[in-house]
Order: C-alpha cells, then structure tokens, then sequence
C-alpha cells in the first residue's frame, strides 16, 4: 500500500530535519558530542529493543547507561561487551533466577552501538561517513531497483524485498562507499572490498530487525520518529555496518 500524501510529507520533513541533526553533528566533530548523541540514540534503541525482545526490567537500562559512560573513557569500547557478557553468566549462575534473554538487548542494539563509538575514536568523523554513505546508499538503490526490476523475493522476514532489488543497492553502495572510503583507506581494492562487505551487512541487519519485529508481531519498533517509525528502524542497518566497517578496518587497512 502507497503511502498518503500526508505520511510521504511528514516522512521527508522527519527526514530532513533528522539529515540537519547529522550534519550539524559532523560538523562539529567533537567526541563528547557524538558521544552524547550517539548515547542517546543508544538509550531509544535499547528500549525499543527490550520491547521487541518481550523483556519488562527497568534495571536493565541502569546497566546500559554506565556502559556507555565507561565506554567514553575506554579505549576499545566493543571489549566492554565481552565483559559483560561474562559478568551476566556469573551472574546467572550465582542468582539462578535471571532470564538469559535479558542479555539480549546488550547483543542487539548494544554491539552496533559501540562498534559505531569505537569506529569514530580509531578512525574519526571520515569513518562515520563512509558508514552513512554506504548503508544510506544500499537502502537507497535497493528502493529504486527493486522498484524497477525487482521480480524475485529476497526473504520471508521481508517480503517487500526482492533480490533483484538488494543486489543493485549493494552495488550502488559499493560504487557510493568507494569514493569516500578512498580517502581513508587510500587503496582501491581496501575501499571497494570494505564497501561491499559493510552494504551487505547493512542488508541482513535491516532483515534481522524486520524478523524480531515480525516475531513480536508490530509494525514499527517504535513511533518517535514521525513517519519513521522507531530508531531501531532507521539504524538497524547501521548497528551490522559498523561492526563489519570497523573489523575490515583493523583487518585489511
């Protein structure tokens, strides 16, 4: 179904006030700055993603709120996740009465979320915007080639995908990313294999979070963003890609 005027409007007026935060942000390029945005954006997706998952701990974001704090001054924030997944199975194994699907929202939306802090400490504001190009580029082509030619069903966890559809934002992304990513990587195969790897990421993370919103049987993840739906929504993409980006970074640059 088409979306009505009205919804088309409030969704570009949404988007482009969210596309001015971002630039203003970049712009800026202070870590504090991010890092309080970024938080933020952390904290909504985190909640929405308790939802998403059937989990009611309000304890729960206490834990995620001091991570984040110990992540600004922790060199290598993504390790912040290992030991918190040890200090929760001791946890379990000393209470005996926690629910390991508690765990859960510090998988998904957390390692994304620190994988993205830690791309910007290693690699700086360059970095956060080949990610941006190349997950915006992906959802983009993967819109107007699935519209074009798409014929054939890309997954049941998102039926309004098609392969056809996926592959030429994959492309599109790869060719976008290639030319932000040159001036990082500064080597043409790095900047082409690292764009492509972090597109395809970006797709499955997109069809994971359409999967735990058909599991939890909702539209949207959530409705903070008018015409959006929820953060979950516009950054699922983002939380695969920059885990890939950051680990290719360390890999192959």
């Amino acid at each position: 179904m088409q979306p009505s005027a009205n919804a088309l409007q409030t969704r570009i007026i949404t988007a482009v006030f969210l596309g001015l935060g971002v630039l203003a942000v970049g712009l800026i390029n202070n870590f504090w700055l991010i890092w309080l945005v970024l938080g933020a954006v952390y904290m909504l997706a985190f909640h929405e993603a308790t939802r998403l998952f059937g989990i009611n701990n309000n304890s729960l974001y206490a834990y995620a709120a001091i991570l984040w704090i110990i992540a600004s001054i922790y060199p290598y924030s993504e390790d912040l996740l290992v030991i918190s997944g040890l200090i929760f199975v001791g946890a379990v194994a000393y209470t005996q009465n926690i629910p390991f699907r508690n765990f859960l929202p510090f998988l998904y939306p957390t390692a994304g979320m620190l994988y993205m802090l830690s791309l910007y400490q290693e690699y700086g504001i360059g970095a956060l915007l080949w990610l941006l190009v190349v997950v915006a580029s992906a959802d983009i082509g993967a819109y107007f080639v699935g519209k074009s030619i798409g014929r054939t069903p890309f997954s049941i966890s998102s039926p309004s995908k098609t392969r056809e559809g996926v592959y030429g934002g994959i492309a599109v992304a790869t060719a976008a990313g290639f030319f932000v990513g040159i001036g990082i990587v500064e080597n043409m195969t790095q900047a082409i294999l690292i764009s492509m790897l972090t597109a395809m990421s970006a797709v499955f993370g997109d069809l994971f979070e359409s999967y735990l919103k058909r599991q939890a049987g909702v539209k949207d993840s959530g409705n903070i963003l008018p015409g959006h739906g929820g953060v979950l929504d516009r950054i699922d993409g983002y939380l695969f890609g920059a885990i890939v980006m950051l680990i290719f970074l360390r890999g192959l640059a």
